[in-house]
């Protein structure tokens, strides 16, 4: 049976303390700038995202599908909201993620201008596979947030699980918009993009955190990057954990909710804590 979910939009602010924007994780400041540094991708990203699914909004007739992309906006346009403020408190602590944010939007916008919108489509459902599977590896291994300070730990949990909520929203309007794997065509943007995607990322991703922990003072900090290895290629590490997940997006048929992890939607409340302010 086809797993449905439909997104909810919520006007979600979090208490981010300025003071512990370059050291509110446990393991120091290695550590939390390679999330912060992961954080100045998702503003623009986001917007990219919107763009790119409203591109095909006019095709969908499913009423379901209808609400999944409103709210899968309204996700997104949260999530860039609350990273804006979140990058400017480390943008003040003396990392430039401002300009490096403006070195990914004209990126994106030359994709825009110079590719087709069922690239721009192919794109988006790439980089939100390769988010939600990122997102599933941070709720799967707690110990990654486990004494990290609490409105930080907060923000990036929801961050997973509104990513793990709206994961196939984009792809099913892929599917309805450019095609299923039946057709050669589709499944060929669909699995390229996604090599094309990931090796972007981190081509932009790898320098831009290097120049981060440099100007911040952790380049030498032998501690400092074990906890990085620990928490990224350790055999409890992100990017460990998701690899397979990765590689199942090239079998023909795949579909995000082939990884269930609806459990952790359950736990919504739980996961984000007493850390929440009013919404504006």
């Amino acid at each position: 049976m086809a797993i449905s979910i439909l997104p909810t939009r919520r006007n979600l602010r979090f208490k981010l303390d300025p003071a512990k924007a370059l050291t509110w994780h446990r393991d120091g400041l290695n550590v939390s700038q390679f999330l912060n540094t992961m954080s100045l991708f998702f503003p623009v990203g986001e917007r990219f995202f919107i763009d790119s699914v409203r591109n095909y909004r006019e095709l969908v007739q499913d009423p379901e599908l209808k609400k999944a992309v409103t709210a899968f906006i309204g996700q997104e346009a949260m999530h860039g909201r609350e990273h804006d403020e979140y990058n400017d408190h480390v943008a003040n602590a003396g990392v430039p993620l401002k300009a490096q944010e403006r070195l990914v939007e004209a990126l994106l916008k030359q994709i825009q201008k110079r590719t087709p919108q069922s690239f721009q489509l192919a794109g988006t459902v790439a980089l939100e596979h390769l988010t939600a599977i990122l997102a599933d590896g941070l709720l799967s291994l707690p110990e990654i947030m486990e004494g990290a300070d609490d409105g930080y730990k907060a923000i990036w949990n929801w961050h997973a699980l509104e990513e793990t909520e709206h994961k196939a929203v984009a792809f099913d309007v892929y599917q309805l918009a450019v095609g299923t794997d039946d057709r050669l065509s589709a499944y060929a943007l669909r699995t390229s993009t996604l090599v094309i995607s990931t090796a972007v990322f981190f081509a932009l991703f790898l320098p831009f955190y290097a120049h981060n922990v440099r100007v911040t003072g952790g380049l030498f900090d032998a501690k400092g990057w074990r906890s990085v290895l620990r928490h990224s290629l350790g055999k409890k590490g992100i990017f460990r954990y998701t690899a397979k997940a990765w590689l199942d997006w090239f079998k023909p048929g795949f579909h995000p909710w082939d990884h269930d992890n609806r459990q952790y939607l359950e736990q919504f409340e739980a996961l984000l804590g007493d850390v929440l302010t009013d919404a504006a």
